[in-house]
Order: structure tokens, then sequence, then C-alpha cells
């Protein structure tokens, strides 16, 4: 099939169809009540192309059609699972797997959230919990059904923690993240957080690390003001005997742990690392942690989650 348009000298040239091969399509999964059918809306603003509720064994039937003439404006098509079709996390991961193997970019992304978020936007709607149906109450059937998929998380190229995002959050989460998921082949990605423990801790980390044995900044008058992104910042912490000591046992021990989570089939890994503001410390070491995980040859990414919250006591 071909799509045609007008030339310059007002005559029709051919030009290429949209091919399944080129075609970005992003399956999305996750837990009932978690935002899914909020990050669909996003993802429809963004132009893609939705499909809701459709079992995954059902995807791959649905591949070819993306050479159809009426999706050539679109820019990918998003498909929201339905997992209650499959009996297992081993289920989803072999039928994931075949489609990884098809000529379409297929990429996995994860919508979680924590269970009092969940239970409060279940108790919002009034809508029954879909594994409540097995005589569940919902406490229950919002934890039984993370222990069914959680495992679905390793999988995913992309990980969306909904817990106390507003939608304008979600949507600016998205607009910024989302690019990542398409550029190349599918690799191992590590995600680095630094965050404020006086703020929260990311709920989405897998591996977790407290900074706050290090020099602190914020007691410095001088390098109070500023932050880990500033060179008087991050010499103070990471030239210190601890921090040298710290950075030195990390980059040795992340060389050893990360190729062994990549080995298992992991496509993402989130690391945070914090301190009580989430200013100074953490935002160094999550610049330095960057830069040693890049020369070990990882794929990387890094969020300063509280840095715009301003300096506060540390």
């Amino acid at each position: 099939m071909r799509k045609i348009h007008a030339d310059a000298h007002g005559g029709h040239a051919a030009a290429p169809a949209v091919e399944a091969a080129a075609f970005p399509t992003l399956i999305l999964a996750g837990l009932s009540g978690a935002g899914k059918s909020t990050v669909l809306n996003v993802f429809e603003d963004m132009r893609f192309f939705s499909i809701d509720g459709l079992p995954l064994e059902l995807v791959r039937g649905v591949l070819p059609l993306l050479n159809m003439q009426a999706l050539a404006h679109y820019r990918g098509v998003i498909i929201g699972v339905d997992l209650r079709q499959h009996h297992s996390a081993k289920d989803f991961y072999r039928q994931f797997n075949d489609l990884r193997a098809q000529p379409a970019v297929v990429r996995l992304l994860y919508v979680d959230a924590d269970v009092q978020t969940i239970m409060r936007r279940y108790a919002a709607t009034r809508r029954p919990h879909p594994l409540e149906a097995e005589g569940l109450g919902l406490e229950e059937a919002v934890a039984e059904e993370r222990q069914r998929i959680s495992s679905l998380r390793d999988m995913a190229d992309l990980v969306v923690d909904t817990t106390g995002y507003s939608i304008h959050d979600l949507r600016r989460f998205i607009l910024q993240r989302h690019g990542q998921l398409f550029q190349g082949a599918p690799q191992f990605r590590v995600h680095l957080i630094s965050f404020g423990f006086k703020y929260g801790m990311p709920a989405e980390s897998d591996m977790m690390f407290d900074l706050r044995f290090l020099p602190n900044p914020y007691f410095v008058e001088e390098l109070s003001p500023m932050n880990g992104l500033d060179r008087p910042v991050a010499e103070y912490v990471l030239n210190s005997a601890p921090g040298q000591s710290f950075m030195t046992r990390l980059a040795d021990f992340w060389s050893y742990l990360l190729p062994l989570f990549e080995a298992e089939g992991r496509y993402r890994l989130t690391i945070a690392l914090g301190c009580t503001g989430g200013q100074h410390r953490s935002v160094a070491v999550t610049e330095e942690a960057g830069r040693i995980l890049k020369n070990l040859g990882f794929a990387v990414s890094i969020e300063h989650r509280h840095l715009k919250l301003g300096s506060k006591h540390e």
C-alpha cells in the first residue's frame, strides 16, 4: 500500500506506506486502579492510536494492521492489555517475548501505584476491583493482583508510578520520558533518582541507598545556597574520604551486580539515592554515579526528583 501526496508540480507522487517494522507499538500493563486509562488518554493526545482491554495473545494479529493507510498520521500505537486472561506471569512473559520477535518495535510500559492510592481511587469511583468477583475484599484484591503480576514490572522498558501524581504531573512525566522507549533496540537501562527522605522515598525504586552518612554541605555557609549540580558542592561531597571510599565500592558493586540483572532478562533497573533534603549529597552522588555507569557501558537516565523544591534544611 502506498500513500499518495501532491508534488511540487501539482501532480502526485508516491510516499512510503506505514510499515509495521517502523511503527512503534507500546504494550500497556499494570495494576488495576493505577491509572492505565489515564496513561492511555495521554498517549492518545500525543497522536498514538489506542486499543484497550485486548488479550495479549490477540496483539500479534493486530500488528499487521499497522500498514493500514488510515494509521499513517499516527505516531505509534498503544495497546492496553487485559492481564486477567493470563493464568500466570510466565504466560505473559512468553507471549510478550514472542511479540518482541515481530518486525514491529514493541515496548512494555508498566503502570504502578501504592496500595493506599489504589484503594482510595476505587473508593472514590465506587467501582469494584476485578478480583473482588473472586470473593476478596478490596484490600485483599489489590494485594492479590500485585502478587500475581509484580514480576511483569521487571520486564518493563518503562515503569510509571502514579502515586501522588496529578493528571498534569503524569502528562509531564510521560512527555519527558516516552522518547527513551523507542531509541534503538531494547537494552538494559538504569534510571537513577536523587531524592530527599523528608519528602518521601521513590516507590518505584528497585534499589535504594541512604547517603546521610556523607559530609553535609548544608552546614557550610558558602555551600548551603548551592546544590549538588554546582561544582563546589560536588567536590565537597565526592572528594571527602567517605565520598571517595563509597564511590569506589559502589562502582565495584554495580560492575558485579548489574550484569547479573541483565543476564536474567531485566530491561530496566531503578536506583534511588537519598539524602535528607534531596539538594546536595544525593544530587552530587547521583551525577557521579551516572558517569560511572556510562563508563561501564550502561544506558543511563537521571532524575533529580526533589531538587526543584529548593534548598531546605538537610
